[in-house]
Order: C-alpha cells, then sequence, then structure tokens
C-alpha cells in the first residue's frame, strides 16, 4: 500500500513538473521566443485624486480668457536619502520633476523646457556652426540651407519651480492580530486568523520662483500618509492519517509613487490657483468643461493638426484606443 502510495504521488509530482515545464522551455517557439508574456491588461490614465482639479483650473483659464505665464520646472530630487537595503536603488521616484511637467500640463500652463536641453543645445552648437539644416539638400557634396539662430527665437520662463522629497518615514504607526483556535486533540482541525495594518508618510517641500528677479513667490509643504494592510488564515488537520496544511492571505500597500504623484499635483494646483487668481473649487461649477480640448487627465498637447474631434486629451484617456485586442478599428488590420 505504501509503495503504491508513493508510485501515485511520484506520477502527479511528474505531471506537475512536466506542466510547469511547458510554460517555459529552453527552446524558442514559432515567433521566436521562450514564453509569451502574461497579462493583457490596458495602457490607462494615470490620474490622481487630484487630476480632475487641475483640469478645472485649465477649464477656468479658458472660459475667463487669462494668459497664463510660462513655467519651467527644475530640479525636484529625493532628499530623504532612503535605499533599498539590496542596493538596487533609491525607495522613492526620482521623477517628481516630470510629474510635476504633467500637472503644470493638466492645469493648462504653457511650459518651457529648462530641465533636459541638451538635445537643443546640441543642435544650437551645430547651428552656430552651420552645420544643421531645415531643408537638407539631397545632392551629396553639395551646401544645403543652414539653420539661421535668431535673437529671441528662445521664450523665456515667467516662473520656475523646484524643491524636493523630504520625508519617508517607514511605519509612523502599526497594528495587528494573530488569533488560533482549535480541538485540544492533536488530531482534530486547528485554525489561525492574522491580520497587520501599518502606515507611512511622505513629505513634499516644493517653491515657485520668478525667473527675472529670482524672488521667491509661493512655497508649499504637504506630507501624504499611506497605508498598508496583510490578512491570512490557515488550518491544520489530520485526514485519514494524511496531514493536511492550508494557508492563504492577501496584501496591499497604496502605491507608494502615486502618492509622491498626488503630493506633486497638490502643490501645483494651488500654485496655479494663485497664478490664475482663481477663487478657489467652487469655480470648477462655472467653468465649461472642456471636452474635445487639448487638455485633460493625461496632460496637455499643441495640436499639428485641426483635428480635435476625433483627437484630442479627452480621447487619450479612452483605455481601449488603439489597442489591438480591444479597439475594432484596429483589430485585424495589420
Amino acid at each position: 500500500m505504501t509503495s503504491r502510495r508513493a508510485l501515485r504521488l511520484g506520477g502527479a509530482l511528474s505531471a506537475l513538473a512536466l506542466t510547469l515545464s511547458a510554460c517555459a522551455t529552453p527552446v524558442a517557439g514559432p515567433g521566436g521566443n521562450y514564453s509569451r508574456p502574461i497579462g493583457s491588461a490596458p495602457v490607462t490614465a494615470n490620474p490622481t485624486p487630484y487630476s480632475t482639479a487641475l483640469v478645472c483650473l485649465a477649464g477656468y483659464a479658458r472660459t475667463s480668457n487669462l494668459t497664463a505665464p510660462r513655467i519651467a520646472v527644475g530640479r525636484i530630487a529625493d532628499y530623504t536619502g532612503k535605499t533599498e537595503s539590496d542596493g538596487s536603488g533609491r525607495k522613492i521616484t526620482q521623477g517628481a520633476s516630470l510629474m510635476a511637467m504633467s500637472a503644470f500640463a493638466k492645469a493648462g500652463m504653457p511650459l518651457v523646457e529648462r530641465f533636459d536641453t541638451s538635445v537643443s543645445e546640441l543642435e544650437l552648437k551645430y547651428a552656430n556652426n552651420k552645420l544643421i539644416s531645415d531643408q537638407p539638400n539631397a545632392a551629396p557634396n553639395m551646401p544645403a540651407e543652414y539653420r539661421r539662430i535668431l535673437s529671441g527665437q528662445v521664450p523665456g520662463s515667467d516662473f520656475y519651480v523646484a524643491g524636493g522629497l523630504t520625508e519617508l518615514n517607514f511605519n509612523i504607526r502599526s497594528s495587528g492580530f494573530d488569533v488560533g483556535g482549535g480541538d485540544p486533540d492533536p488530531q482534530d482541525l486547528k485554525g489561525n486568523l492574522r491580520g497587520r495594518l501599518f502606515i507611512m508618510n511622505i513629505g513634499l517641500d516644493l517653491r515657485l520662483i520668478n525667473t527675472r528677479t529670482l524672488e521667491v513667490v509661493d512655497v508649499i509643504s504637504y506630507q501624504k500618509q499611506v497605508i498598508g494592510r496583510e490578512v491570512g488564515v490557515g488550518l491544520f488537520d489530520f485526514l485519514g492519517g494524511n496531514v493536511f496544511d492550508i494557508s492563504a492571505g492577501t496584501g496591499a500597500l497604496e502605491p507608494m509613487q502615486l502618492a509622491v504623484r498626488s503630493l506633486v499635483e497638490r502643490a501645483v494646483i494651488e500654485m496655479s490657483a494663485n497664478l490664475y487668481g482663481m477663487p478657489g473649487p467652487q469655480a470648477c461649477l462655472s467653468s465649461d468643461p472642456l471636452g474635445g480640448s487639448t487638455v485633460g487627465i493625461t496632460g496637455a498637447y499643441v495640436p499639428a493638426y485641426n483635428n480635435l474631434g476625433t483627437n484630442n486629451a479627452q480621447t487619450r484617456e479612452e483605455p481601449n484606443r488603439w489597442n489591438v485586442h480591444r479597439d475594432s478599428d484596429v483589430r485585424g488590420r495589420y
């Protein structure tokens, strides 16, 4: 009986090994890949609870015919000094400056690039040496019309933003429980239930600076708490002389980097509302929604063609758009 049971167990383990081996093999398939990636979630917008208010600011400025100042975003650095214990990198995103650019775009503020000017500076150097052309000559070994450098061709900024992530405090509060129970008989069913809750926070300090005078005209400091939880359950029993130990659980942590985006967007809302002279959130009730416009919760853009009826900031928010598995206009075309 024992040998038969061992044979059945060996057969089950062999079948499981074959099943797992079918998921990934050392031989590339017909498509040239060892395995097919899992997951089919579409690309979606990445809003925070403050993104809609940013779009509202843009609507207020448009309906009020306000001229927005030009904004440049400087360095919003990570000053927390916290790194992963395995040396894989920083705990906090290094992209807060990019988040600020997206936030100002959602608010309808015109942006000028000051964060990465490497390409523009290189092309300016080429133009200064008469090496670059906007209409290259197709004939080899023949000079072409070179790009002219004009005085005042680069628009300046009115204000720029700088600052940093200044706090990252782990486990500022935690709580939990672990409860077990069962029959005193060692052979009978026993179980346990456990849970844990923990809280951390992230801090941000930003300032808005007048580019011409270097006067600091706005300073904002915010913090946001991030919550995480874990819940688990376990059962242990002897059935027919066999041991059964079953455990299950779930855990969730509020996205830490999305919390940084929320901090940045809240700060940008307050700065932009001040620059627009907006009385407060109540002004959103009187401003027209930006349907079919170039500003939305994904950002803003300058249209290259007059096609806002079918391509606009609102169509960019649609999760199924352009997805070959979800968009019937694209599916089966190629």
